[in-house]
């Protein structure tokens, strides 16, 4: 039984049960500085409740893509924009469909692309700027033969 004053601590087994994570993995980020070193060595080495969060959000941004050089930033204060969600099977996303000709159709999620309102309607009338060109440029002139 613990005492209230006492933080509850785990052995690498446990954290690694807790976390979900091989013990070669938590080691090796104890090795490289994402994790802070345990309290004690070799068998003795206990873990607290911040290792816990540390690897937690260690394998949390890992699943979102990001490098273990950008997670040491963020866990050292670097601001932090959320990490994008990894799009899974069965999401749910609302995406805007701009026909731009017949047969050219742009998908567009504005969230994902990190597009305002106005910003999508400045991409829009870019795109649609940008076809006219094309097309008009591909055009044959009256003094032209087919």
């Amino acid at each position: 039984m613990h005492c209230m004053n006492t933080p509850i601590t785990h052995t690498l087994s446990e954290l690694c049960l807790l976390a979900d994570l091989p013990a070669r993995t938590v080691r090796y980020y104890v090795q490289i500085g994402l994790v802070d070193r345990p309290e004690g060595e070799t068998r003795a080495a206990r873990y607290g409740a911040r290792h816990l969060e540390q690897l937690l959000l260690i394998k949390k941004w890992t699943a979102a893509g990001l490098s273990l050089d950008r997670i040491r930033e963020l866990l050292h204060g670097a601001e932090a924009a959320p990490p994008p969600r990894p799009r899974q099977p069965g999401s749910v996303e609302v995406c805007s469909h701009i026909l731009i000709a017949d047969g050219i159709e742009l998908v567009i999620e504005p969230g994902r692309a990190g597009l305002s309102p106005e910003r999508l309607r400045q991409f829009l009338a870019g795109a649609l700027a940008l076809h006219a060109q094309i097309t008009e440029a591909g055009q044959p002139t009256e003094g032209d033969s087919a």
